[in-house]
């Protein structure tokens, strides 16, 4: 699962995180994702969820510090179920090993990288989770050509990878087109027909007509049985976040 939870923000009003936060662990419970992969939460929204979802634990840090200041772009994970392997976190710029802000990008993006193995399975999976950035249309261009470049140094190209997140991008422009030279799109690619609005961004509008898909999973060497955009309410009508989750599920 992806899912941008909205950073705290009281200005948010009715749609505040302290409104809300429940409403977004409930939906989590629900779905029981092995993997999510979260954009926008502040160290104390990653904390809270930590706390709350009691079989998992995460990888990740704050952009902008590589510590806790700042958004993360954190991979929660069943615990149960997998075993992290390795992460670390690379900023979507020219010196992605360092606190950075690439290109023409409005502030610090990163990527979070996770190596797990599944513990029944015994097999492995290499999970990238993004947020690029809004502003920037070069750095989301260069963003999508660091992942692939990472994929590549790592030399993981024949082994189960997804690429998930907030891009900030349509897919008819150049960060998905990109991405897509090397991995495939799971909306379509599912075996089972996308489930679900399109558009993934609400903008915490109750009315909004969902057509703007700027979420994604991207995977390569696996086989996506089922592809769903989650559009569920709380129960006042509103969206739990101002962007929907996706959910995929894998053979």
């Amino acid at each position: 699962m992806t899912y941008n939870i909205r950073y705290n923000n009281p200005n948010d009003k009715e749609n505040w995180w302290e409104n809300r936060k429940q409403d977004v662990t409930t939906l989590i419970k629900h779905y029981k994702p092995d993997i999510l992969g979260i954009q926008e939460g502040l160290h104390e929204q990653v904390a809270y969820l930590d706390e709350v979802l009691t079989n998992y634990t995460y990888a990740g840090v704050g952009r902008d510090d590589g510590k806790q200041k700042g958004e993360y772009a954190a991979i929660f994970y069943n615990k149960k179920n997998l075993e992290l392997l390795e992460t670390k976190t690379y900023w979507l710029s020219e010196t992605p090993n360092k606190v950075s802000v690439g290109w023409d990008a409005s502030m610090e993006r990163i990527v979070t990288y996770a190596k797990f193995k599944d513990k029944n399975a015994e097999k492995i999976i290499h999970v990238f989770n993004c947020h690029y950035d809004h502003i920037g249309k070069l750095a989301r261009k260069n963003s999508s050509e660091l992942i692939l470049d990472l994929i590549d140094k790592m030399e993981i190209q024949n082994e189960p990878i997804a690429v998930i997140g907030d891009l900030n991008s349509h897919p008819d422009e150049a960060p998905v087109q990109i991405l897509k030279t090397e991995l495939q799109d799971a909306f379509e690619h599912s075996k089972t027909p996308a489930y679900g609005p399109v558009g993934t961004f609400n903008g915490f509008n109750p009315t909004e007509d969902l057509t703007q898909r700027i979420d994604y999973i991207f995977t390569k060497n696996i086989q996506v049985r089922s592809f769903r955009t989650i559009d569920d309410r709380r129960k006042n009508g509103l969206y739990p976040s101002d962007h929907l989750p996706i959910l995929i599920t894998l053979d």
